[in-house]
């Protein structure tokens, strides 16, 4: 696993969501803008649940410093089509309207396109629309040479231990009360608009954010692929009486959701970590998966960080890679239902409480340890694999990362979570909104003075224009009815291999 070839075939690529907002620090409820192209079909910008929220991708890289640069050239192209808008640069959301108002992505008239659109519409009958609005980064990752054996086995350790990221890289503790307005939320009063837990890392991981009481009856393992992809698909094909209450349809014909399953589709089931393989057109992703295996594995617990231009920085990229080899190179016993739940359990802690002084956490093999002594250990660790990186690329950028990173455990001040309330309380009279919606405009500010040569300019004007005619072109080639297209996109059969 160390060898140089193979560390130097490791690949990374990054999706990065963000809302649109105005100056004031309200949501925008502006369409996609054009000049950025269509959501459709554009290989770099998209959107994710609202029409207000961006999704920034890049392509898969060997560096980390080259998808750090990918991913700065596709803001730069955004901000140049934002006008007076800016991107939130906190996980946790802005000010937000009712959430009836917060507008739904749309793709366009094809099948394809509505399938999209109501499958958000179903998301926002379910969970509500203010939840779908969180944003955070997720970190796409593969090793040459590894099996989908070996990825579920790193997949079950990052499980054990993903807690751990979340304390060295949290950095949503405080939110806007728009967010939990109306609903029991547990939180503290910090200011007149804002909400906290002194201790938390990232509200967006724990009970207010991405979960789901349906979903915590699905019994997902990863011990091996078969498993994974029987109890997705349970999931996929089994009615949920409250969902069955909203319907498919309301009277009048308009689609509330794709189906009345526990799932709509594979990608409704929340996760920190998923197991992924590049999907070929109008392909289900559990086909993929059962056909042709685990390709990468796709993180999905890091917040954006307020104080990096574009969310994240190459130290926290660098701790991942060395993390993540940590989790790939590490004995992998099989889970189960007791140490699931212990996973889950560790994880609310760290998120609500992860710089509480003596925090203790429960250690999956059972007994309980301080937060800083196990995560010494997990890091002593990583040690390894960065210096093995750092032998194949040359330098010290991997163990420098680390040693960085590795001071939180002893000065939780330097937390993100812990600079994001430094900053709120020094400067923004405590107040959420105000601290994020000047870090935004010092972003956009930072970003529109960047160079941007002509070159670039052109090829993204290009690739816009390019995914609005493919759209077009998808619209023109649909000749299916759009009920008669969605009973055989949630079909059962498009998830099984045909023998």
């Amino acid at each position: 696993m160390d060898d140089k070839k193979t560390l130097l075939g490791i690949r990374r690529g990054i999706e990065k969501e963000s809302l649109r907002a105005l100056p004031n620090g309200s949501l925008a409820l502006t369409p996609h803008p054009m000049a950025l192209g269509a959501a459709l079909t554009h290989p770099h910008i998209t959107t994710d649940y609202s029409e207000s929220q961006l999704e920034l991708i890049t392509g898969v890289h060997a560096g980390v410093d080259d998808c750090l640069r990918e991913l700065t050239e596709v803001h730069q192209a955004v901000y140049r089509a934002l006008a007076d808008e800016r991107l939130w640069v906190g996980s946790m959301p802005c000010e937000l309207p009712t959430d009836e108002t917060i507008p739904i992505g749309r793709y366009g008239s094809s099948n394809v396109g509505r399938a999209k659109s109501v499958y958000r519409m179903g998301l926002g009958q379910r969970y509500g629309r203010r939840m779908q609005t969180i944003s955070g980064i997720h970190y796409n990752w593969s090793v040459p040479g590894v099996g989908t054996d070996g990825y579920l086995g790193a997949i079950r350790n990052f499980r054990r231990e993903g807690w751990l990221l979340l304390y060295l890289f949290g950095a949503s503790p405080a939110l806007c009360e728009s967010f939990v307005a109306g609903r029991d939320h547990g939180l503290q009063r910090l200011s007149s608009h804002t909400q906290y837990l002194p201790h938390a890392t990232s509200l967006r991981m724990g009970r207010l954010g991405y979960q789901s009481d349906a979903q915590s009856s699905i019994a997902v393992s990863y011990n091996c692929l078969e498993s994974y992809a029987a109890s997705l698909q349970g999931a996929l094909t089994t009615p949920y009486p409250p969902y069955e209450a909203i319907g498919v349809q309301t009277p009048g014909g308009d689609y509330n959701q794709l189906s009345t399953h526990l799932l709509q589709i594979e990608n409704e089931f929340y996760s920190t970590i998923r197991a992924k393989r590049v999907i070929r057109t109008g392909e289900r992703p559990l086909h993929a998966l059962r056909e042709r295996g685990v390709e990468y594995i796709e993180v999905r617990l890091m917040d954006l960080d307020p104080f990096e231009p574009v969310g994240i920085g190459a130290d926290t990229m660098r701790v991942l890679d060395a993390f993540l080899l940590h989790c790939l190179a590490s004995d992998s016993p099989h889970d189960t239902p007791d140490e699931i739940a212990i996973n889950a359990r560790n994880q609310h802690s760290v998120a609500a409480r992860g710089r509480e002084p003596g925090l203790m956490l429960t250690h999956w093999q059972g007994g309980e340890r301080r937060l800083v002594d196990w995560a010494a250990q997990i890091l002593a660790h990583c040690a390894v694999h960065a210096r093995a990186l750092d032998a194949a690329h040359g330098g010290r950028a991997y163990q420098a990362a680390l040693e960085r990173v590795a001071e939180r455990l002893q000065r939780p001040e330097l937390c993100p979570s812990a600079r994001v309330l430094a900053a709120m309380a020094q400067d923004f009279g405590d107040s959420y909104v105000g601290f994020i919606r000047h870090q935004s405009d010092v972003t956009r500010t930072q970003l529109l003075t960047l160079p941007f040569p002509d070159a670039l300019q052109q090829r993204f004007a290009q690739q816009a224009a390019q995914s609005l005619a493919e759209q077009a072109r998808i619209e023109a080639a649909d000749t299916m009815p759009f009920e008669e297209f969605r009973r055989f996109y949630v079909s059962p059969e498009r998830m099984v291999v045909a023998v």
